[in-house]
């Protein structure tokens, strides 16, 4: 070894997908105990809530 590191890699997509996955059961899990309304709702939260993350980023 000539004691170089190499850059790391960018796990961005894989981050990406496997929250798109995880939502996916979430939701599904939701929506087979509560019904379509909490999962509605619980869209609509986490859907403010990215925006408020957002808007604090930014200012």
């Amino acid at each position: 070894m000539n004691g170089t590191k190499g850059s790391a890699p960018d796990f961005t997509t894989a981050c990406i997908v496997m929250f798109g996955v995880n939502i996916a059961w979430i939701f599904f899990a939701i929506w087979a105990i509560w019904g379509i309304i909490a999962v509605a709702g619980t869209g609509w939260c986490i859907n403010h809530l990215i925006s408020y993350v957002a808007h604090r980023r930014a200012s």
